[in-house]
């Protein structure tokens, strides 16, 4: 079954740009490029199910992902959308474009390859796992739970974007985490469909990421064959660390397109 998904939807002319987000992210986290990009185009920025505002539902496959994003799209009353997913949603958007190429103008794609990782978040689990089971008062409490098991600052802050206040006036995750860990094993894999995507395409990676690795670079032009590549001086985060330069990257491809 198909889960309707929260979406912020800006009004434009042209071809719309749908905004994908990564894991334990969502569409809040992309508040000021939805400002800037809405000046030329309709934006939709959409929360994935079990982050953000969407219903939480069993399943994080990227089938299942795909087609909720391609219900999004489908309800927008849009032909075609140019589509821009970061970590976790450059997955969703590359499946989509397999599985529902006619629904794709453009593909953007920021620190992520088309391959299988590792598993690389228990810390991050294990610091949301602290605050869900001691309910905090205030984020500070919560920012020294977590810190106990993830040291960096910017990740803390990060996290603390999935924290809402709940019964009790106590803060509580608004993710799913138990779907979220349970379905890690499908987070973590290749895209779903198969061989290449033949649209305009980009990969914008950071220099200091391991994601989008130059052992990686053949994965990427294996699925993406007409993809230019973008490096920017920054992690994983890029479209946080170096805004204005990750807007950049997305203004120039889009400016030739419809």
């Amino acid at each position: 079954m198909a889960v309707a998904l929260e979406v912020a939807d800006s009004g434009g002319p042209g071809v719309p740009l749908v905004i994908v987000h990564g894991l334990l992210g969502s569409a809040d986290n992309w508040r000021s490029h939805v400002k800037h990009w809405s000046q030329q185009r309709r934006v939709i920025a959409v929360d994935l199910r079990n982050h953000g505002r969407s219903p939480h539902a069993d399943g994080m496959s990227y089938e299942d992902m795909a087609e909720d994003l391609a219900d999004v799209i489908t309800g927008s009353g849009a032909d075609k959308v140019h589509l821009l997913g970061h970590s976790m949603g450059g997955k969703v958007v590359m499946s989509l474009a397999r599985l529902y190429p006619d629904l794709v103008a453009s593909l953007m794609v920021a620190d992520i390859a088309p391959v299988a990782y590792e598993h690389r978040h228990d810390s991050v689990f294990a610091a949301l796992r602290a605050v869900e089971a001691s309910a905090p008062k205030d984020r500070r409490e919560a920012d020294e739970l977590m810190a106990a098991h993830v040291e960096d600052k910017p990740t803390r802050m990060f996290l603390a974007t999935n924290l809402v206040r709940g019964e009790g006036n106590v803060l509580c995750l608004r993710v799913n985490l138990d779907a979220i860990e349970g379905s890690y094993k499908d987070i973590m894999a290749e895209p779903a469909g198969q061989g290449p995507i033949r649209v305009p395409s980009i990969v914008i990676r950071g220099s200091r990421s391991d994601y989008v690795a130059d052992a990686r670079l053949a994965a990427v032009r294996e699925v993406l064959p007409e993809a230019s590549l973008e490096t920017l001086d920054a992690g994983h985060w890029l479209h946080t660390e170096k805004a204005k330069e990750f807007q950049q990257c997305i203004d120039r491809f889009l400016e030739p397109l419809a």
